[in-house]
């Protein structure tokens, strides 16, 4: 499974992926790095099959006007230090590769992660 992790994120969330055997990409690893526009992400995740991981809602409005990207973690954990986000993502990883995996829009909170269908 492959990732592409937005510029709200921090790298570190991508090099937790790598870490853990996956293929994973952050937008500062781009050619125009955080600057890289939402069109431009969605083509590659499309190009390359690639999760799209963000807190921007654009994102989430794109994929229920367009189905763009195709697939989509929507982290809704508001500000949170950097080390908490990886906690929540190192602890539900297994899960949330398995529900991405069969899902296109999962949901990441503090204390949740939702599956929409």
């Amino acid at each position: 499974m492959k990732f592409i992790v937005d510029a709200q994120l921090p790298k570190s969330l991508s090099d937790l992926f790598i870490q853990k055997g996956y293929d994973s990409i952050h937008t500062l690893e781009l050619p125009n790095k955080n600057n890289t526009s939402d069109h431009e992400i969605n083509r590659i995740a499309k190009q390359e099959k690639r999760v799209v991981i963000t807190k921007d809602n654009d994102f989430l409005e794109t994929y229920i006007l367009k189905s763009e990207p195709p697939k989509l973690l929507m982290v809704t954990t508001g500000n949170i230090p950097n080390y908490r986000l990886l906690e929540i993502f190192d602890k539900n990883l297994s899960f949330i590769i398995e529900k991405i995996s069969k899902n296109k829009l999962i949901e990441i909170s503090k204390s949740n992660i939702i599956i929409h269908e």
